[in-house]
C-alpha cells in the first residue's frame, strides 16, 4: 500500500526523469497525461472521494478506473505540494463549498419528462451534487445537496423549460458536521460519506415515475385545479378559527414527532391512503344517509356507520405536509369531491418553520424530513430524532433503549412486523456498513473476478471440445 511521504516524493522525482518512467503507469492514458505536463510535478493519484489532509490517502489501483466518475485531466491528478484538504476542483470554483439542501416541485403539463433523466442526471454528476429527483408526466420533485452556485445551476437548468418555470423551493441549511463528513470520510465509514450526511455526495438518483407524488389517482391535477395557498404569517389566525378543521396529510410515522396544535391525523401510512380516509369520515351535504336500526336480540352485525356516524362536510378545511407538495395535490382531490373551501400552508411545515419564531408558533414537536437529518426543528436546525434502518422511521432516545432496538436492524415500531430471516438479513447488511462503510462491500456493482481455478478448467474444457 501506497502513501506519500518523503521517500515517495523522492522516487517519483527520480522516475520522472527517467526513460523507464513509463513502468509505475499501469494505465498509458495517465503516463501519458504525466510525461506531458509541463513543468512535472510530483503527485499521487487519489480518488475523488478521499480528503486530502496533510498526507495522501491509500492508493488502491484496483478501485481506480478512468470512467465518467473520473475524467483523464489535471484535476484527477493532485499535486502533493498543497496542504489544504482535498476538494473536488468542481466545488472549488466560487472558493466557496458551503453546502445547502434545497427541496423543490412543481406540477406542470409534462408527456416527454423521459427525455430530462439523462441530461439532468448527467449535469448534477459533473457538478457533485446529491439527492434524489422524480420526473414524472405531472412535473417534477426533487431534493438536492451541494455548493451554492452548484445547487443553483442544476434549478436554472431545470426551469429552462418553460414547464417548469417557478419551481417551489425550500432552502435548509447544513451545519459543519454534516459538511465535514459530506466532503469526505469518517471513522465509521471508510469508503463513502457518512451516515449522518444529508446525502451521499457521490449519488443522485433521477427516477421516472407515474406521478411525483402518489395518491394513486391520475384524474387528480394541481393544473387544473388546486386549493388557496396560505403563507405562514396568516397560518395561525386560520387554524385557531373554530370554523375550520386542519388536517395533516402526512403519514403516521411523521405525524407521531410532531403536528399542528389541534389537527386531525388521519393516522394513514400511504399518501394513497388519504382519498379512502376522506370518504370514511365525511358525507356530503346532500346525501340521504340512513344507519341502520339494530333489532333487539339480533344477531347481525352492527352497521359501521351506525356505530360511527360520518361528519358533515366542514366549512372550511386547512391542510398542511412537509413541504407543500401533497397537500397541494389533496387540496385537488376535496375540490373534486365537492368540498368548498379548501387551503394549504404554502412552503408547507418547512417554511413555517424557517419563518415563524418559535414563540408565536403553533407547532409542536419535530418535523420529519425525507433525509440523513431524520427531523428538524424551528429555523430548521437538526432535530433530535434519529433513524432505524431496518423500517426507516423515526426514534427517539427511548425507543433506542427500548429492549426491541438493534442498531441498524429493528426498533419498537417494526420489530414484531420482521421475521428473524429479515432481521438476519439486516444484521449482515450492517456489518457490511460496519465494515466497508458502504453495504455490499467495496466491490459493490463490480464484476466477480473470475477464479484461476475455474480459468484454468474451462481453458481446458475448450481445448477438450476442440
Amino acid at each position: 500500500m501506497l502513501r506519500c511521504g518523503s521517500s515517495l516524493l523522492l522516487a517519483l522525482r527520480m522516475l520522472s526523469s527517467s526513460p523507464s518512467s513509463s513502468l509505475i503507469f499501469p494505465n498509458p492514458k495517465l503516463h501519458q497525461l504525466h510525461s506531458s505536463s509541463s513543468p512535472r510535478k510530483p503527485f499521487c493519484i487519489i480518488p475523488l472521494n478521499s480528503p486530502l489532509r496533510g498526507s495522501c490517502a491509500p492508493f488502491h489501483p484496483q478501485r481506480m478506473t478512468l470512467s465518467k466518475r473520473f475524467s483523464a485531466t489535471s484535476a484527477d491528478l493532485i499535486p502533493t505540494s498543497s496542504s489544504a484538504p482535498f476538494r473536488p476542483h468542481s466545488l472549488d470554483s466560487t472558493g466557496s463549498d458551503s453546502l445547502v439542501v434545497v427541496s423543490f416541485y412543481k406540477f406542470a403539463d409534462f408527456p416527454d419528462h423521459a427525455d430530462l433523466r439523462k441530461p439532468l442526471k448527467q449535469l448534477c454528476q459533473d457538478l457533485f451534487v446529491s439527492g434524489g429527483i422524480i420526473l414524472a408526466p405531472e412535473g417534477i420533485n426533487g431534493s438536492i445537496c451541494g455548493t451554492r452556485e452548484s445547487v443553483e445551476r442544476v434549478l436554472s437548468f431545470i426551469q429552462s423549460d418553460d414547464r417548469l418555470k417557478g419551481l417551489r423551493q425550500i432552502e435548509s441549511p447544513v451545519s459543519a458536521e454534516q459538511e465535514a463528513i459530506h466532503h469526505g470520510h469518517s471513522s465509521s465509514s471508510p469508503l463513502a460519506a457518512g451516515e449522518d450526511a444529508p446525502f451521499r455526495w457521490d449519488h443522485v438518483r433521477v427516477k421516472l415515475k407515474k406521478e411525483i407524488v402518489t395518491l394513486g389517482m391520475p384524474d387528480v391535477s394541481p393544473i387544473e385545479k388546486v386549493g388557496k395557498y396560505v403563507s405562514p404569517k396568516d397560518w395561525n389566525a386560520l387554524i385557531s378559527d373554530p370554523d375550520t378543521v386542519v388536517i395533516d396529510v402526512r403519514n403516521n410515522y411523521e405525524t407521531r414527532i410532531g403536528m399542528f396544535k389541534g389537527a386531525v391525523d388521519p393516522c394513514t401510512t400511504a399518501f394513497r391512503e388519504f382519498p379512502s380516509w376522506v370518504g370514511d369520515q365525511f358525507q356530503p351535504d346532500d346525501a340521504d344517509v340512513e344507519h341502520a336500526k339494530v333489532k333487539e336480540g339480533s344477531n347481525e352485525s352492527i352497521n359501521k356507520d351506525a356505530e360511527s356516524p360520518k361528519q358533515k362536510m366542514p366549512k372550511r378545511v386547512a391542510m398542511y405536509c412537509t413541504g407543500g407538495i401533497r397537500c397541494e395535490k389533496a387540496s385537488s382531490f376535496m375540490l373534486s369531491k365537492g368540498f368548498d373551501e379548501v387551503y394549504h400552508l404554502k412552503g408547507g411545515i418547512l417554511k413555517y418553520l424557517e419563518e415563524i419564531p418559535k414563540t408565536e408558533s403553533l407547532w409542536e414537536g419535530e418535523c420529519f424530513v425525507f433525509d440523513k437529518r431524520v427531523a428538524v426543528e424551528h429555523g430548521l436546525v437538526q432535530g433530535n430524532f434519529k433513524l432505524c434502518y431496518g423500517c426507516k422511521q423515526p426514534v427517539s432516545d427511548a425507543d433506542m433503549e427500548a429492549p426491541e432496538w438493534e442498531y441498524g436492524v429493528s426498533c419498537p415500531y417494526c420489530y414484531s412486523t420482521k421475521s428473524e430471516e429479515e432481521k438476519e438479513r439486516a444484521r449482515a447488511r450492517q456489518r457490511q456498513f460496519e465494515a466497508w462503510g458502504v453495504i455490499g462491500g467495496p466491490d459493490k456493482g463490480r464484476r466477480p473476478a473470475a477464479k484461476a481455478d475455474s480459468i484454468k478448467t474451462d481453458q481446458t474444457n475448450d481445448s477438450a471440445s476442440g
